[in-house]
């Protein structure tokens, strides 16, 4: 039964990515580009699992319950999980704050140096050349305006 229900949703999956970007293809260029770039890969996996639901052997792994990893303590597994949780929570307090550029260069600059112990060479050097691909790309060659972080409206800068 899992088995049938699995191709339902691939084929059903397929015929909306596939529908997606068919439908974006009569779209200007810049509108088309996010239901293109997603809807290509989400197509292909799709169609991976139709065909190895059909092709396969038949056998598939029982479904796992979630668990913490078993060769490290329970502590310091819940421990890293909640600082995960904590530096997307930052990126996205940053994001409100700061505003989505300068939030992606803080975010990277912070990581490397809090979280990686980079030196400050390389922490440096990784968020310019980060941040200067991310500017290239959706401000020169995509023109996608950000709006500006609450602390840019607060000061004016904005």
């Amino acid at each position: 039964m899992g088995n049938r229900a699995s191709l339902i949703l691939g084929v059903g999956i397929m015929i909306c990515a596939g529908a997606a970007v068919v439908i974006a293809m009569g779209w200007p260029w810049k509108a088309a580009l996010f239901p293109i770039v997603i809807g290509i890969p989400v197509f292909c996996m799709a169609a991976a699992e139709v065909a190895w639901g059909l092709l396969g052997s038949g056998h598939r792994g029982e479904a796992m319950d979630f668990q913490l990893s078993e060769h490290v303590p329970p502590k310091i597994a819940i421990r890293r999980t909640l600082l995960a949780i904590a530096w997307m929570a930052g990126f996205f307090a940053a994001i409100v704050l700061a505003g989505f550029p300068l939030a992606v260069a803080l975010v990277v600059f912070l990581y490397l140096k809090l979280q990686g112990r980079e030196r400050w060479v390389i922490s440096i050097g990784f968020t310019l050349i980060l941040w200067a691909v991310f500017y290239a790309i959706f401000d020169r060659l995509l023109h996608l305006p950000f709006p500006a972080g609450l602390i840019q409206g607060w000061t004016g800068l904005g």
